[in-house]
């Protein structure tokens, strides 16, 4: 009787169900204004009040095991985000993962137990080069998620464009994914490769991974 009481309680999610479809097909996926133009005016904001709290730090090279800083691979900042500190405007961000995370694994099944996300900002000249998302001491990582916090009317000359190289009957194929506000990506951390092109106008997100166990 439970089981048929959670069928009617059940109610799809067009963005979801494109993702799903999406990670399918291709093994990920783009979203255009997964959060609207006000909230992603709310993220920004509160990334940048973190940032003025000076409590950003260079990112690293590996996990948090074993992680050292390169310059010449990666050069952006990044602050961890604690969800049990979360920030009024950060609250709805969490929410929303949450939402999304339980219907993904309902529906799909992904046995997504954990999460991490950092803000990340990009200064002017820099980039992170080819990688992959995952480390030899830890494959917990399943899908990797990048929402983009720049300002409205973002160029492609401004650079920092997100590079997936995928395989396609065979042949690596480069998908060059630029990073319009409320635009959000999610792929495979196990899988792609990518690497994000050098900046020439401050470039600022948030990243985080989907974890399973």
């Amino acid at each position: 009787m439970s089981h048929l009481f959670e069928a009617i309680d059940f109610v799809e999610n067009p963005i979801y169900e494109q993702i799903i479809s999406d990670l399918g097909k291709q093994q990920f996926s783009v979203i255009e204004n997964f959060f609207s133009a006000e909230e992603v005016e709310e993220l920004r904001e509160a990334l940048i009040e973190r940032h003025e709290e000076d409590t950003f730090k260079k990112a690293a090279i590996g996990n948090r095991i074993n992680e050292t800083i390169v310059k010449s691979i990666r050069g952006d900042l990044i602050l961890w985000m604690d969800e049990s500190k979360a920030t009024a405007k950060e609250t709805f961000f969490f929410k929303k993962i949450n939402d999304m995370v339980a219907y993904l694994n309902r529906t799909c099944f992904l046995g997504i137990l954990h999460k991490e996300f950092h803000y990340a900002i990009y200064p002017i000249n820099t980039f992170y080069k080819r990688h992959i998302d995952t480390f030899q001491n830890d494959d917990r990582r399943k899908l990797s998620f990048v929402c983009y916090l720049n300002e409205d009317g973002w160029l492609p000359e401004n650079g920092g464009e997100l590079v997936l190289y995928l395989n396609e009957n065979g042949e690596e194929v480069e998908k060059v994914i630029y990073p319009f506000p409320g635009r959000i990506v999610v792929f495979e951390s196990q899988i792609i490769e990518h690497e994000v092109r050098p900046v020439k106008q401050e470039r600022l997100s948030i990243t985080g991974w989907l974890k399973t166990r």
